[in-house]
């Protein structure tokens, strides 16, 4: 059921991407029609630590998105990242104090990753809200880096931001936001992660970001 719904969403994002037209009456001229882009957070990781160190969430992301209009954009969105603790606790629940003491570390790492969808409304001049839906399958490990089982979950996400474009044709651009995440249907958790997991919130609130881009 999990794989049917998963094509299902692929299938459903792959259509609407490669629409050509809208309906008479409601199409506006567009600039470029594909853009694509990567957060600003996943370029600190390969400077800043090791890319094995113990917290290095190897966190790669792609955005490729489609213009349908000058309000309307959609896109496909491919991420895969390395939790080293649950991604549940919240700032105000003291996040960087347990990365510093260690105390909410997993007994090894959870690798999740996903193809998904994502719909973005442009709201008034560069004010914009999007939503994203991504299908994720995970890879536990533990200490020593051994698979010790496989997993499911659906990761979403909603951000708000501001498009800011730039160059003498405008075809670069900076996209600061802010977005929350929930998800759901997150199966096959080993015990020692999921004595964790059980202790924080399914949902991350209010995390700042920078969105990186090319128009074409």
């Amino acid at each position: 059921m999990k794989k049917l719904f998963i094509v299902i969403l692929t299938m459903a994002s792959l259509n609407a991407f490669g629409q050509n037209n809208f309906p008479k009456g409601r199409e506006k001229a567009v600039d470029y029609k594909y853009r694509i882009s990567t957060p600003g957070i996943t370029v600190p990781q390969f400077f800043t630590k090791s890319w094995d160190d113990r917290t290095n969430t190897q966190h790669i992301e792609l955005h490729v998105k489609r213009n349908l209009d000058n309000k309307n954009i959609i896109g496909l969105k491919f991420a895969t990242w390395r939790l080293f603790q649950p991604m549940g606790i919240l700032w105000w629940d003291g996040l960087l104090d347990k990365v510093e003491s260690e105390t909410e570390f997993y007994p090894g790492h959870v690798r999740e990753t996903g193809i998904g969808f994502s719909y973005q409304r442009m709201l008034w001049k560069g004010l914009f809200a999007t939503v994203e839906v991504l299908p994720q399958f995970k890879t536990y490990l533990d200490e020593e880096g051994e698979k010790i089982g496989n997993g499911f979950k659906l990761y979403n996400s909603f951000h708000l931001g501001y498009h800011l474009a730039f160059g003498k044709k405008k075809r670069f651009f900076v996209e600061p936001q802010v977005h929350s995440q929930f998800w759901v249907f997150d199966t096959n958790t080993p015990d020692g992660f999921k004595q964790l997991d059980d202790q924080w919130k399914n949902y991350f609130l209010f995390e700042p970001n920078i969105y990186l881009g090319l128009k074409f």
